[in-house]
Order: C-alpha cells, then structure tokens, then sequence
C-alpha cells in the first residue's frame, strides 16, 4: 500500500485531535482510508453522473460503528474534490425532511450553514454566490453588457421551477447589494438563501419577495440550488444525511410517514430523471431501512423501489442498487488502519514511527482479550486508545511501548440505537 511521504502538519494534527476525540475526521480521511474500494467506486459513479447533469440517490446502510459517518465524509470530500458543492447534515428530533413545526426547515439551515466547495469545506454558501456574480461581471464586459442583464439572463431558467422566481430575484438582489457596496442587502440576500427567515412579511419588506423557505418547499429549494450552482460554474449538488435512524426512532406514525413520503419523492425524482445535477447519500442502519413496522420498508411504495437484487450473496454483490451495505471491518483491514495511523503521527516519514511493526501486532492482541472481536468491528473506541498510547509515547520519548500498552485500557462501544423505541401513537390510539 502505498502511503503519502509528506503529510501537512496542518493535516496530520486536524486528524489526529478528531481520532482521540473519538469524532470522524473532517478533513485528511484519505489518510487512513482503508478497504471500501468497490462502494467508493460506485460513489464515484454516482458523482460523475451528477457532473453530467444527471441525478443519484444513495442509502448508505450499516450496523453502528461500521465507519458510515466516516464513509460519508469520504465521499463529500471526494464530490468536492470534483468540483461539485456539496452540503451535509445530522438528522435529530430537532431537523427532519418533513414537518409542520419547523424542523425541515431547521434541517435546510443546517445543510446551508455546511455548504462546502473544493477550497472550503463549510460555511460556502456565499462564497457560490459570489462566484456566480463575479462570472457574470466577467461575461457583461467580454459582450459589452451590463452585469445585471446577464444576470437576469442566466436567472431566467430558474424560473420554471416551484419557487424559481423569488430565488432569482433574491441573487438580483445580491449583485444589486454587491453592485452598490450595500452590504445590509448582500446580508439580507443570504440570510434568505440559508432558509433564516421565518416571516414573509420581514422577507417583503427586506428583499421584495413573498415566500420564504419553509418546512414546504424544503426539497424544492434543494432542487433550485442544485440548478444555481450549476450557473454558478460547479458540476452540481451533493446532499449527504447522516444519522438517518432517527426517522426510524419517530414515535408518531404520521409524523414518521410523511418524511417517508419526502423520501419517496426524492426517490422518484431521481430515478425518473426530474433532477438535475443532484444527487443524495442517505446513511442509516439496517433497521432503518428493513423494519417491516418502523422503517423504509414499512412504507410500500419505498419498499418496491428499495428492494435489493435477490441474485446478490456475500459472495456477489451488486453495487448499482440504491441501497449500498458497508461490511463490517476484517482483522486485516484494522491492521492496515493502525498502521495509517502510524503513519500520520509520524507526518508520514517511517524513520518517526513511534512504534514498530510488532507493537501492531500486540495492541491488536491486546484489544482481543479485553473486549473481544468488538475491537475491530467497531473500532472507534479501540482507534481512539491507540492514539492514546502513541501520545503518551510521543511524549515520552524514553518509555517502552511494551510497558505503556500493558497499562492501556479499551472499552467496548456502547450502541445508543439498543435502546427501546416508544410505541407508535397511532398504536395505542388504536389499542
């Protein structure tokens, strides 16, 4: 396997504080990637497809702890890489696809605040805009034109989307701000894009428009963003979700099929090819996608359009499908793991190892015979004490690993989706 031989400090300490931290690294996950070659591959299908203008819809399924968080940012820092923009989320009580009491718009604010591009991982959403302007200024003088009718021009084919004029007069609006060094404007622009008005009234009296996004035209708004990065120069529009299971965990029936029913929209749109230039990766667990009562399979419609190909064995798998299933890691993948982690402590020159190769081997024992096969099936805990142990040495540069490793302790990772659900409401109702 071949490892970078110079690894930024910038880089190499980003990664290391989130591993001990026991967090998925947002930047650097290429330098401890291992294994997932063939879901990556199809991931990349995927990009590339919505590069051409084309939509895709992925269900990233997983047992806790397998690395779908991690996945996730893999494949968002890759979409970047590719130039396309991408935006990221955790689903919680508190931001849903569907709604009437503000979480779905609390879900689009979060996904704009996460706006992340090739040179900014977040926090991109205005540097899009004012790329799309600054493009726009640059076409007006190579045709001797004025700024604001190429602007219009190119607004002109958003509006045959749901919402498509207001969001064309809201980046008017901006070059107007941008054009008269009105800040207040530009502001007021922004703030509209990122879904943080919760008045029409304050959005009319700001910016002329009379909608603003709500908990209804959540995934419309996604649609329109997807077609104005686009505009503005990228090749589309990621959207990742994470943490998908907490739909599954909705106690209300209703309340949980009606994000089904976003779900299923979304499905359709990008099967039937009524999106352009998106694409979607959902990541939950198994339960979330096959419960037969609470999860996607509850619901007939996804249930059909979801379903795996029944030709597939652990032996022959299709990646094509909408569903993509992470293995768990093998022994020799967390080997190859530790050892990527090595290798960054070291910035990536072997002459610095903290430890040789035989100290792999016997941490690996080590994390057998105190927690079991669990060390490298849901390896954050068991990641996060191998930190430790490389810090301390680190440190201590006179210290025998042996002796520091006898005095490392590894925890088993406690899995929060064990916990019970509460019944379905409508249930008890009936009951």
């Amino acid at each position: 396997m071949t490892r970078p031989a110079r690894i930024k400090a910038r880089d190499r300490d980003a990664l290391i504080q989130s591993l001990r931290a026991g967090v998925v690294p947002r930047t650097g996950q290429h330098l401890i990637q291992v294994g997932r070659a063939p879901e990556l591959h199809a991931l990349l299908a995927d990009i590339g497809r919505i590069s051409d203008g084309g939509s895709a819809v992925r269900f990233v399924i997983g047992d806790y702890g397998s690395g779908k968080t991690f996945f996730l940012n893999l494949v968002r820092a890759v979409a970047a890489q590719k130039k396309l923009v991408t935006l990221h989320a955790d689903l919680n009580p508190g931001r849903r696809l569907a709604s009437t009491g503000g979480q779905a718009r609390g879900l689009y604010t979060e996904l704009m605040r996460n706006t992340g591009t090739q040179t900014r991982a977040d926090g991109a959403l205005s540097a899009v805009v004012e790329r799309f302007v600054t493009q726009a200024m640059d076409t007006a003088r190579e045709q001797g034109t004025t700024p604001s009718k190429v602007i219009r021009a190119r607004l002109d084919e958003l509006t045959e989307l749901v919402g498509g004029y207001d969001f064309a007069t809201v980046i008017d609006a901006y070059w107007r701000g941008h054009d008269t060094d009105d800040d207040a404007l530009q502001a007021h622009a922004v703030r509209w894009l990122r879904g943080e008005y919760s008045t029409r009234t304050e959005a009319k009296s700001d910016l002329g428009v009379r909608t603003i996004v709500d908990d209804a035209s959540f995934y419309d708004q996604l649609k329109l963003l997807a077609r104005f990065v686009r505009l503005a120069g990228y090749q589309g529009l990621l959207v990742c979700l994470d943490e998908m299971v907490n739909l599954y965990k909705i106690a209300h029936k209703g309340a949980r099929e009606a994000n089904y029913e976003q779900i299923l929209r979304i499905v359709n749109d990008v099967l039937q090819g009524n999106a352009e230039g998106l694409g979607f990766v959902f990541g939950g667990t198994p339960d979330f996608l096959t419960d037969s009562r609470r999860g996607l399979y509850s619901y007939g419609a996804l249930a059909s359009r979801l379903g795996e190909n029944r030709f597939s064995t652990s032996d022959l798998v299709d990646y094509s499908g909408p569903v993509l299933r992470l293995e768990q890691l093998t022994p020799e993948d967390f080997h190859v793991l530790l050892e990527n982690v090595r290798h960054v402590y070291a910035s990536g020159d072997p002459a610095k190892y903290l430890v040789p190769d035989q100290a792999v081997d016997a941490f690996m024992a080590h994390c057998r015979r105190q927690i079991g096969d669990a060390y490298f099936r849901t390896p954050r805990n068991t990641i996060k004490a191998f930190c430790d142990l490389l810090s301390l040495l680190e440190q201590n540069p006179g210290r025998d690993w042996q002796e520091v490793l006898g005095h490392t302790a590894v925890v088993v990772e406690e899995n929060p989706d064990l916990t019970p659900l509460e019944d379905d409401d409508d249930d008890l109702v009936s009951f």
